[in-house]
């Protein structure tokens, strides 16, 4: 089988879909594997690996996509890529299958049988080729360095010849995988930090963190089935904000992180609340891409309220491109154990609730249970 790793293509994606590690077990299990040329560059790949690996190289990611029986990318594919696949071949890509429609539509019109990785579903047996989580413990990694990076004070408590130096206090907002490595990076870090969620059994994984949890003492647990936190009430947000206002102004840095797929992400932080920290504080949306979890927030800039910085950065995942794509690239590889059988070619059982659950284009239809749909 003829497996196709194209250059991504949105702007500021630095990311690469399958490492050289990845390329060369395909090819020593008996796959072709051609690699569109300085795929991996910006993530620390350069062609000479790829090409080491055993991949040939290419230079038109559109005779990648039509040439191969399976098209791996991070993002979904351009508009000349799309028209470039073959009927009955297989696409696996993060699709934003929940909102994108339009692309979902155009991959249902060329045939092709697409996998949203962005559509695992939350079960054990799938844990292995969960992108969003894979993703998320990065940027919250990283936003915790951006935090501190920006602050023009330390994070932990130095005692000096000046005297002591107190520790900054960090408030992390929603404690899922990017709150929890947001958690433990400002600990290592030395900071004191406290976590809020609306879900309560996230309490015991933030103690478990060192970091103090704060909840209001009449809130009522949100948590789903599935281990996502569900869409709140107005009043259930217009009471948590009030209640994380006095949390959030006595905090030197905050972290952002709650998100509900496919849906806007809740607001926590009004613009006066964020008047009243204090100068020189920094706050990391990293919801900034579905609306932000902060009022001020803007997509992608940085804004300045009274000497308070709101960031909302995007695709922070591509911010760490090497281990994005390390870790992105071990997703699929997962993925492509259940639909690529022992004789080498694609073999996709609709019976395996993951399959089902991430196809959502197949024989030139768009799957009926698409979120959205």
């Amino acid at each position: 089988m003829k497996i196709g790793i194209n250059r991504e293509t949105a702007p500021g994606e630095n990311r690469v879909a399958a490492t050289p590690d990845l390329v060369s077990k395909l090819v020593s299990a008996g796959h072709d594997v051609a690699v569109q040329s300085e795929a991996g560059v910006n993530a620390g790949f350069p062609d000479k690996v790829y090409a080491e690996a055993g991949g040939s190289l290419e230079d038109s990611s559109t005779d990648v996509a039509g040439s191969s029986d399976l098209l791996l990318q991070v993002g979904k594919p351009s508009d000349d890529e799309i028209g470039s696949l073959r009927s009955g071949s297989v696409l696996a890509a993060t699709l934003d299958a929940r909102r994108d429609s339009a692309t979902i539509d155009a991959l249902a019109e060329t045939g092709v049988t697409a996998f949203a990785m962005d559509l695992v579903p939350r079960i054990a047996r799938a844990q292995s080729m969960d992108v969003l989580s894979s993703q998320a413990s990065i940027a919250g990694y990283k936003s915790v360095l951006m935090a501190a990076d920006s602050m023009s004070r330390f994070f932990p408590m130095m005692m000096t010849a000046a005297g002591t130096i107190p520790p900054a206090r960090v408030l992390i907002l929603g404690a899922g995988v990017a709150g929890l490595q947001a958690i433990a990076t400002a600990k290592r870090l030395g900071a004191d930090v406290y976590a809020f969620d609306v879900r309560a059994a996230a309490g015991e994984q933030v103690e478990s963190l060192g970091a103090k949890f704060i909840a209001p003492p009449d809130s009522d647990d949100a948590e789903t089935a599935g281990g996502y936190a569900r869409a709140q009430t107005e009043d259930e947000n217009a009471r948590q904000r009030k209640f994380l206002a006095e949390h959030i102004v006595r905090a030197d840095a905050v972290v952002t992180t709650a998100a509900i797929p496919g849906r806007t992400a809740p607001l926590l932080i009004e613009t006066e609340t964020v008047e009243a920290m204090k100068p020189g504080s920094i706050v990391i949306d990293l919801a900034a891409e579905t609306g932000g979890n902060v009022e001020a927030t803007v997509a992608g800039e940085d804004v300045d309220i009274n000497g308070v910085t709101v960031k909302g950065p995007v695709n922070v995942p591509s911010m760490m491109p090497y281990h994005a794509s390390v870790t992105y690239a071990r997703n699929l590889e997962s993925l492509m154990t259940l639909i690529i059988g022992e004789d080498l070619a694609l073999s996709i059982d609709f019976e395996d609730e993951v399959v089902d659950a991430m196809c959502v284009t197949h024989g030139g239809e768009v799957r009926g249970h698409t979120i959205g749909r």
